[in-house]
Order: C-alpha cells, then structure tokens, then sequence
C-alpha cells in the first residue's frame, strides 16, 4: 500500500533514526509558534478567486429566481419559454409543484448534519463504524429499486458505486484501528470547544438559506417546459455551483474551527488564561476576509483530487506483484500525488495560522508533513475517507426521502429530483462532517509543527502516534530495500 520510490527510500531510511532521536523534542516551540501568528500582518490572498466566486454567487443567484419566478403560480410568467420553444417539449407544471420536494431535502440534511452534531459526544465512534459498512448495502439497494423502476443506467452506476465501494473497504480494513483512534481523539478535541460546535450550526443555516434560492431555481427548472435533455444540462450547472458553494461554505468552516483547535492545543486548553478572548471572532474575520479567497480558490480542486488519491492507493495495495499494471498505476500515483502537493486540505491549517496563499499554504504543508515523516501516518490515516463516507450515506438518506416522494406524484421527474436532493443533503452533511476533518489536519500539522504540543494535550495519544509512526516508516524502509534488492538482482541478471 505504501510502496515507496526511490526518490523516499532514503528520507524514509532517515526519518526512522529521525523519530528515535527526536521523540521527545519539538520541532518548534509553541512560544514560537504564537510569536509568529501575532506579529504577523494579515494580507489579502487569491483575490481574483474571490472575485470570480463572488460574481459566480450573483450571477448565479439572478439566474435561479428568474427560472424560480417564470413558473411560480403561474405558468410562463417572465415570457421567456419561447427560448426553449427549440428543445424537446414535455409537460410543464409550476414552481410550487417542485418546490417542496426540495424543502423535504433541506429539512432531512439539516436534521442529520445537526444529529451527527449532537451525537459527537456520545456515539460517533459507533456513527462512524456504521458509516463504513452500510453505505455499501445501501448502494446496492438503491441500485436494486433502480433496476425495478427500470432506470437501468442509475441503476448500473449504483451498482458500480457498491462494488467500488466494497473494494475500498477490503483494500483499508487494515487501517480501521488507527483511523478510529484520530477520529475518537478529533472528537474529543471538538467536544470541548463549544464555539466550534456553535460555528457547525451556524453555518449549516447559511447553508440552508443558500439552498432556499438555489432549490426554488432548480425547481422552476424541473417544472420548465424544456425536455428531459435540456432539464438535465441546466440541472447539471446548478448542480457544479451548489458543490463549489457548499465546498467553500465547508472550507471556511475548516479555516476557523482550524484556527480554534491551533490555538487550543498551543495554549494547552480552552481554560488557560493565555488564550485569546476574542479567538473565535478572529478566526472568523480573517476566514471571511483576507483567507476567502484563498479557501475559494483551494474549493474548486482539494475534494476532486483527495477522492482520487484514496482511489489510487486502494487499487494500488491490492495489485500484489503485476508489474506491468503496478507501473501504470505507479505513474498516475506520482500524477496525483504531484497535485496533492499544490491541492490538500492541511493548506487550510496554514491558512487559518499563517494567513498565507493557498498554494503556498499546500506546499509548506505538504512539506512540513514529508521533512518530519508525519506524511506516513497520513497516509495511513483513511479518517478522510471515513468521513467523506458519512457525507455520501447522508446525502443518499435525502435523495431517497425526496425520491421517495417523488415516485409518487410524478413518476418520470423521481431521478431528476431524488439526484439533486443528494447533493444537498450532502452538503448539509459535509458541514457537520468538516468540523471533525478540521480537528484531524490540524493534529497532525501541529504533531508535525512540535510534537509536545500533543503530548502535552494527550501524552498516551502521542504514544500511540508516535509508535504508528515508527512502525510505518520501518515498513516503508523495508519495502524499498526489497525493491532496491529486486532491481540489483534482475540488473545482474
């Protein structure tokens, strides 16, 4: 799984001797640290990012309440279906119609994100585990009503949705056990910040009320009297500005409660008395203002190019000694793995600290977490994974609770609705989800940054770390030195 080149090999052989010598020494101290986010100047970043995104949210925004208000209450109101005389006509009908399916997706995501919310505390642990094994079942379920329905080709890509899924299960069940434990920990950290807790709340309405326009235009869409093609195309470009919105609403989520958990763990503890009063609120403005447009920026790419990663390291461990297929996937591994440099979430972290751009935000990280070694635990760690998993389950719930709905007053539009409704719900969802994700990047960047800062929080969690870490550096070391071997057997050869 973590079959290094050979341009690691050596860091790797390093990093061992590294982690035995320095285990007890930090790399940086919190005093530092804190020294730097307070005589530092905040500067605007990505502006034009920002810009594009902020024109996208107008124009966007004009677009849904013209299509909205065309059929609301009364058919053709803006006159403007003679434009769509053009395409393939079916029944029309009226904004209303539509519109509460999508108010059914607001309220069953809203009310999962915030269960997930308030059961962080008790049962996540248990959440998460269901998670991981029912999305499965519940994909091929889906498919199979698909199927009965005979909506064959939803049908066959929910199919191929379980397969896939089921694979990556099997390909990291290894990896369960300590990607558990980070989350267990994620959690207990978010537990005991409250104002993180209030900011997932928060944002989640802003998210809804985003979603209010945006499901009234997709409404007046489905109620249009274009065809079933033109629908769709529409429907598919509200659908890519509804995922960049709700991933930069996430992504500003992940820069405050970032900023939040940094300065927790710096000062040891939400009590200490060197804490900052108005942390919270700093964290806010500077990720609505000079960092905006850096998360706008980071938004369009880091979820996409992630979903890939843990894809590729998926089929990558399961391809044994098929050399031929080994180095395909080798060469779009290092593809991906080039991107991740320039697109991660642990920019975030830097971003809510440092206040830097988002690609320089992602290289220091990326290279903070490989100069120390902690990329190994990274890669070990599938609590992305996990939790993007939980989101997916989420979203799938919504559709099927509008969908369901759906089938029966409007048979033919139950597709059309029941897909969009699962992207809302899973943005809603993904609010909840980012602020444990937040917790997890920033463990890491600050066992990366200076060791005893976790230790200090939690000094048997930085056992446990700590061990892992020298267990996946050993195997790493050990797996280029059978791959060195190889290649000097079959050159003398």
């Amino acid at each position: 799984m973590d079959s290094p080149s050979f341009s690691s090999s050596s860091s790797d052989l390093g990093a061992i001797a590294t982690v035995d010598q320095n285990a007890g020494r930090s790399r940086r101290s919190g005093d530092a640290i804190e020294a730097v986010i307070s005589e530092q100047s905040r500067r605007w970043h990505d502006v034009f990012w920002l810009g594009i995104f902020i024109i996208h949210l107008i124009c966007l925004g004009f677009i849904m309440a013209i299509l909205g208000l065309n059929r609301f209450k009364k058919k053709d109101r803006l006159d403007i279906d003679k434009y769509t005389t053009q395409v393939a006509v079916h029944h029309s009908g009226l904004t209303e119609d539509y519109w509460p399916l999508y108010a059914v997706a607001g309220g069953v995501g809203t009310v999962l994100g915030w269960s997930w919310l308030l059961l962080l505390g008790s049962s996540a642990n248990q959440m998460m585990k269901v998670s991981v094994h029912i999305l499965t079942t519940y994909l091929a379920v889906i498919s199979v009503f698909c199927f009965w329905a005979e909506q064959f080709f939803w049908g066959v890509a929910f199919a191929i949705g379980a397969a896939l899924q089921f694979l990556y299960v099997i390909s990291v069940i290894e990896r369960l056990p300590f990607t558990m434990l980070v989350l267990q920990k994620a959690v207990k950290m978010v537990w005991n910040l409250p104002e993180v807790m209030r900011v997932g709340y928060a944002f989640m309405l802003v998210v809804l009320l985003w979603m209010a326009l945006w499901s009234f235009g997709a409404a007046g869409v489905v109620a249009s009297s274009m065809g079933d093609a033109g629908c769709w195309w529409l429907l598919a470009v509200l659908s890519v500005s509804l995922f960049w919105t709700g991933a930069v609403l996430c992504n500003t989520v992940h820069v405050i409660v970032s900023g939040m958990v940094f300065l927790d763990l710096i000062h040891g503890g939400r009590e200490a008395a060197s804490i900052p009063a108005n942390s919270l609120m700093r964290s806010l403005q500077y990720a609505l203002t000079t960092s905006f447009g850096s998360i706008c920026y980071g938004s369009l790419f880091t979820a996409a190019i992630r979903t890939l990663r843990w894809e590729i390291r998926g089929l990558r461990s399961k391809i044994g000694k098929n050399e031929c297929l080994l180095c395909c996937v080798d060469f779009f591994f290092h593809l991906v793995e080039t991107l991740v440099r320039f697109f991660n979430k642990y920019a975030y972290v830097q971003i809510a600290v440092y206040g830097k751009s988002f690609n320089r935000s992602a290289r220091d990280a990326w290279e903070l977490l490989q100069s120390t070694g902690v990329e190994a635990l990274v890669a070990h760690d599938c609590s992305g994974a996990v939790l993007l998993m939980s989101t997916i389950c989420g979203g799938l719930v919504t559709g099927t609770c509008s969908g369901i709905w759906t089938w029966y007053k409007w048979s033919d539009r139950t597709i059309m609705i029941g897909s969009t409704s699962m992207l809302m719900g899973m943005v809603l969802v993904g609010v909840a989800m980012v602020v444990v994700e937040s917790a997890v990047t920033s463990i890491y960047i600050c066992y990366a940054e200076d060791p005893l800062l976790i230790r200090r929080w939690d000094d048997e969690f930085f056992n446990q770390l700590s061990e892992t870490l020298h267990h996946r550096l050993q195997h790493r070391s050990s797996r280029a030195r059978e791959v060195l071997t190889h290649l000097e057997n079959a050159s003398f050869g």
